[in-house]
């Protein structure tokens, strides 16, 4: 059965990576060199070759990252990679709870350090090539390390909860863990922009002003009970724009990146606004947290039912049964069941933006909604054409 198992997990990693592959090159080879019609009055002829170029650049940069990845997970596999790792944490430490943390620590951080010299490429290399990147080498450093010590935290947490569950309940494992994962992402749906944003990111209550006028105005014709306004500096990192409600019931707040408020006129900008309150009035974030956890109870009713099972941890070499090696088998073989979701998740989150964009036109802010999308579309160098395929599996 381990052996089955274990060539299953090989057979998933290679079937994700090719097709993957073959929907980068469909993407990459659908648009057209010279500028199509219906892109006339959106892209002119330089603009639209420089998100051809641009396009080209990722396309090609993803291809060797994820070769890279690729390669590097096979070598665990096929080497013992893995089964050496875990007689290392054995050695390390007798406490098991320790052994998780030291396992899941040392593969999290040595894979993000083989990374890299690709997280410098793209962010030194191609974004400054194209004229979006604005991270100094000071930031990208202290954005690593703050990135290193959160996820530490709340990933250990995560790990050292779900373990300690599993070794307090056994058969009731799933459904403990599923109430305390679930109580711990809607905490964080609810205070992420006070709890996480200001560690990376400075946010500033919006002056008053042409803008905050427009955007409380809109505000009371749509009835929608408005609180805090916020502009993070977006801009010591890229030119590219957005903006964002953070927050559930009466905690939420509009966040505007100060690219998007240089980028765009003050209609435009309330006519983004506008898209974001349509989501809180036709309820899509609630929908959307929904069906997050309905994904979140399958995942861990499937792993509390196979933790147990000692193939899995065997599956990756495990002499000795033991929490982490079953969890890493569980992940990898998760893969298509979450692959399968997220195409579902798709599906709701277009229908959702369009009619975000509908309650927008709602308000008579359709034009400038059109005229927002198209700027920041420009701006930011997208495929405005991508493959029917690609769209459906990516979009």
């Amino acid at each position: 059965m381990a052996n089955v198992l274990f060539y299953l997990i090989i057979g998933i990693i290679i079937f994700d990576f090719l097709f993957e592959r073959r929907l980068d090159y469909l993407n990459l080879n659908y648009f057209k060199p010279e500028l199509p019609p219906e892109l006339k009055g959106i892209y002119d002829r330089n603009k639209y070759r420089k998100s051809q170029k641009y396009l080209k650049a990722n396309s090609r940069f993803s291809m060797v990252s994820a070769t890279f990845s690729f390669v590097l997970i096979l070598f665990m596999l096929s080497f013992h990679g893995f089964e050496w790792l875990d007689e290392l944490v054995r050695h390390l430490s007798p406490n098991n709870y320790v052994r998780t943390l030291l396992f899941f620590g040392i593969l999290g951080l040595g894979a993000d350090i083989l990374s890299l010299p690709f997280q410098l490429y793209d962010t030194f290399v191609i974004e400054e090539k194209f004229g979006f990147n604005k991270t100094t080498v000071s930031t990208f450093i202290t954005d690593k390390l703050k990135s290193w010590l959160i996820g530490g935290l709340i990933g250990g947490g995560l790990l050292l909860f779900l373990q300690w569950v599993y070794t307090a309940f056994g058969s009731d494992f799933w459904l403990i863990a599923f109430g305390g994962v679930a109580f711990f992402t809607i905490f964080m749906a609810m205070f992420y922009a006070s709890l996480i944003v200001p560690l990376f990111n400075k946010l500033t209550p919006l002056e008053e002003g042409k803008l905050k006028t427009a955007i409380e105005k809109m505000a009371r014709s749509a009835g929608f009970k408005l609180a805090d306004v916020f502009v993070m500096d977006g801009s010591k990192r890229s030119t590219k724009a957005n903006a964002y409600f953070s927050g559930l019931g009466p905690k939420k707040k509009i966040i505007l990146y100060d690219t998007l408020i240089e980028q765009l006129t003050t209609e435009e900008v309330v006519a983004v606004l506008a898209h974001e309150i349509g989501h809180y009035r036709k309820k899509h974030i609630y929908k959307g947290l929904a069906l997050s956890l309905i994904q979140l109870f399958i995942m861990i009713f499937l792993l509390g039912k196979t933790l147990a099972l000692p193939q899995f941890s065997q599956a990756l070499g495990a002499q000795q049964i033991s929490f982490y090696m079953g969890l890493l088998a569980f992940a990898l073989l998760y893969s298509p069941i979450s692959f399968v979701l997220d195409i579902f998740m798709n599906l709701f989150s277009r229908k959702h933006e369009y009619q975000a964009d509908a309650y927008a036109a709602s308000l008579a802010l359709g034009e400038s909604l059109v005229r927002a999308l198209i700027t920041l579309s420009v701006s930011s160098l997208s495929n405005l054409q991508p493959h029917p395929l690609y769209l459906f599996f990516h979009y």
